[in-house]
């Protein structure tokens, strides 16, 4: 398996719509300029998701992410992966209107090279991204289980198991492309109903929890490297226990401290 692709070359708008029916799309989350760099040439897209606030601020939900922050962590990563689609993901709060959802983006925009940024919601903020994209800003939308919803949704809950929220998240989805949206994330959603709202749209479905029947996968990457240890979600696969290496690599420099063994003469001045 090649480490890194050979065929590389930055994505843009066009091409991720391309890859409908074509390509399945890798998209995987970073918040600093080290693991941007890491990721550049591997995945079409990297997320700088408010998800942050979680796997490094040790809090409960993402609700508490400022944009503020959001703008130097996406700094961060575009530096790191100066050649890489970089999507911002909009804090809770900075898009509840169409003239703060505005001014916010244009922030944005100024501030980072983020070539886009990404907001939860499917019919209720249809207008807002619509607004947004008809002011030149490219939009990734995210329906099904939506994390800054989680208080108002008293938890995170697995949606499609009915026929009128699968009906539901399908309308969804049709408002946000009509909005200008070129793409959409489908998180904890019913892996045949995923399909469907697959189907129902010519954007590319971005899956996280919803099976491997859309258009690609999102992962944090915290999660997919095995770092956070608290629980493992269903949808999760771990390709590195990376929180056991960290750990025998921090104990075997303690021993090699406490026996004098490092620093070696060869790494003296």
């Amino acid at each position: 398996m090649s480490i890194i692709k050979n065929d590389f070359e930055k994505m843009n708008i066009s091409k991720i719509k391309k890859a409908k029916n074509n390509k399945k799309l890798t998209v995987i989350t970073a918040y600093d300029a080290l693991f941007a760099k890491l990721f550049e040439e591997i995945a079409d897209m990297i997320l700088v998701g408010d998800s942050l606030n979680m796997s490094f601020a040790g809090r409960p939900d993402t609700l508490s992410a400022t944009l503020e922050q959001m703008i130097y962590h996406t700094n961060a990563v575009c530096t790191g992966a100066p050649r890489a689609f970089v999507i911002l993901d909009m804090p809770f709060g900075t898009y509840i209107n169409k003239d703060i959802a505005l001014t916010n983006a244009v922030k944005v925009y100024s501030q980072t090279n983020a070539a886009a940024i990404k907001i939860e919601g499917g019919e209720d903020k249809a207008d807002i991204i619509k607004h947004l994209t008809s002011n030149s800003i490219a939009v990734m939308g995210h329906i099904g289980l939506m994390p800054q919803y989680v208080r108002s949704e008293g938890g995170y809950k697995v949606r499609g198991k009915t026929k009128e929220d699968e009906e539901q998240l399908i309308r969804d989805a049709i408002a946000v492309e009509k909005a200008g949206a070129f793409a959409i994330v489908v998180e904890g959603v019913m892996s045949d109903v995923a399909k469907k709202i697959t189907e129902a749209v010519n954007i590319p479905i971005i899956g996280i929890g919803a099976g491997n029947v859309t258009d690609g996968q999102v992962l944090v990457w915290s999660d997919m490297l095995g770092f956070f240890e608290e629980f493992k979600p269903k949808f999760v696969r771990h390709y590195l226990n990376g929180a056991k290496l960290v750990k025998e690599a921090v104990n075997q420099y303690r021993s090699d401290v406490q026996d004098s063994s490092f620093p070696a003469k060869e790494e003296e001045y």
